[in-house]
Formats: C-alpha cells, sequence, structure tokens
C-alpha cells in the first residue's frame, strides 16, 4: 500500500492513525520519545496486520537528534507516501502574564519546530518522487484563541499557517497538504495539559461526548485515501456538543 511516516504516535492520535493504516495494509515509520511504547505497539502492528514497522525513538525538539535518526534510514524506507505531523501538546493554562516561560519554550518547540523539523528532511523525498502528501495536526485553537490559552493557541495558528504556505511552495510536485484540526478529543492531551492532574483532566469532558482518537484517525485516513487529483486543503472536526473552541454544551 505504501509506507506512512508518524511522529508521536505513542498515544493519542498518532497511535491511533499507526493502528489504521495498519489494519489497511501500510508499512509504518513511528516516532516517539518513549522507546518502551513505541516497541510495544511496533510488536503489535506487526503480529496483528502483517505489516513492516519501523520505531524510531527521539523528540521532535532536538534538530540534530531528528536529522539523524532520519536521515540513516535505509533508502527503501525513505519511500514515504504520507507524513503525519501528529507530535504536539498543550503545557498549562495560565494567562499571559502568569504563563511559563519554560512551557512555552516546549510548545513552540515541539508544535511549531518540531513539525519544520521533520518536514524539511522528508520534503525532499517527496519532491524526488513527485508525489506524496503532508498530513499536519493543528486545532481548533487555530481558528479561535481561547482565554488563558495564549502561546498554545498560537503555536497551532502556526501550524495552520505553515501548512498553507507548504501547499503552495509544493504545487508543482503533486504533493498534498491537509491540515486537520479537531476540538476536544478525550486523549492524553489534558492530562499532560495539567501536569498529570487526572482530576482536572476529566473535568474538562463533564458534560459531553467529545471526540476520540479513533475518530481523528478515520478523517485522516479517508483524507490520505482520496483519488490523486483530490485534496482536502484545511478541515475542522468536533465533537456534536462543540462549535469551536470556546463553544461547547456540556448537559
Amino acid at each position: 500500500m505504501g509506507i506512512v511516516l508518524i511522529t508521536g504516535a505513542t498515544a493519542g492520535f498518532g497511535e491511533a492513525c499507526a493502528r489504521k493504516f495498519a489494519a489497511n495494509g501500510y508499512d509504518l515509520i513511528i516516532t516517539g520519545r518513549r522507546q518502551e511504547r513505541l516497541t510495544a505497539l511496533q510488536q503489535d502492528l506487526e503480529k496483528a496486520n502483517g505489516v513492516k514497522v519501523l520505531p524510531l525513538t527521539f523528540d521532535v525538539q532536538d534538530e540534530k537528534a531528528v536529522s539523524s535518526a532520519l536521515e540513516q534510514i535505509p533508502d527503501s524506507w525513505k519511500a514515504v507516501d504520507i507524513l503525519i505531523n501528529n507530535a504536539g501538546l498543550a503545557l498549562g493554562l495560565s494567562t499571559i502574564d502568569e504563563g511559563s516561560l519554560s512551557d512555552w519554550d516546549t510548545m513552540i518547540d515541539t508544535n511549531v519546530k518540531g513539525l519544520l523539523y521533520v518536514s524539511r528532511t522528508v520534503i525532499p523525498w517527496l519532491k524526488a518522487r513527485r508525489k506524496g502528501h503532508i498530513i499536519n495536526l493543528g486545532s481548533t485553537a487555530a481558528k479561535t484563541v481561547y482565554a488563558k490559552g495564549n502561546v498554545y493557541c498560537a503555536t497551532k495558528a502556526a501550524v495552520d499557517a505553515i501548512s498553507q504556505g507548504m501547499r503552495i511552495d509544493l504545487l508543482p510536485y503533486f504533493i498534498k497538504v491537509t491540515a486537520i484540526h479537531p476540538g476536544a478529543a478525550e486523549t492524553e492531551f489534558s492530562v499532560v495539559r495539567f501536569k498529570g492532574d487526572a482530576g482536572k483532566a476529566d473535568d474538562v469532558y463533564k458534560g459531553f461526548t467529545p471526540l476520540r482518537a479513533e475518530d481523528v484517525a478515520d478523517t485522516i485516513y479517508y483524507c490520505a485515501t482520496l483519488p490523486a487529483h483530490v485534496c482536502i486543503n484545511d478541515l475542522v472536526i468536533t465533537c456534536t456538543q462543540q462549535a469551536n473552541a470556546i463553544y461547547t454544551y456540556k448537559e
């Protein structure tokens, strides 16, 4: 079927995408910071689906680690058909004057620079083959800024702008670019944002049924398997009870 490279594959949307594409016969390059999870996922996917899986352990914040890990893979694995830039996170929920500089740096380095580092290495492979598809994970936060979301919202707005720029720059090479912007989804997102406080994380989803990681993976798979002449450039997906990053109906 082809090769899919997924960053941040150890949980959430990334893991769900890995399972979805593997179930449909795609070989995978999966990346993440947690080697044990990557190895377990590799073994699970290979056993269940009979596909090949290459795990690469690195942090997308580290430009040298990104380029080193990706450039050293065998040439046969560089025939990537789909790049899913999924690695990302939110840290903290504070007004702009009370925000943590460390949290800001981590969000910017992961959500923006990490996406750029991976893309900068992989895009020449796609250009050489004059085909491919880049899928960037944004957020409804890219479209609507909410209180205390400031820097996180800014990083996802950057993903939105970068995706538009990629689409324009890669037109001559027949490379598709899609930005997917999910709303509230019950993954590790809120646990990470609240730094392990499960109580605060659970409160985020009370009173409504949020998206599941599988819902977003299904949407990504749909976008990635359309005919060659069709490209969804920008897609916002929320649960039924959410209109955007601000308005959610809770029972």
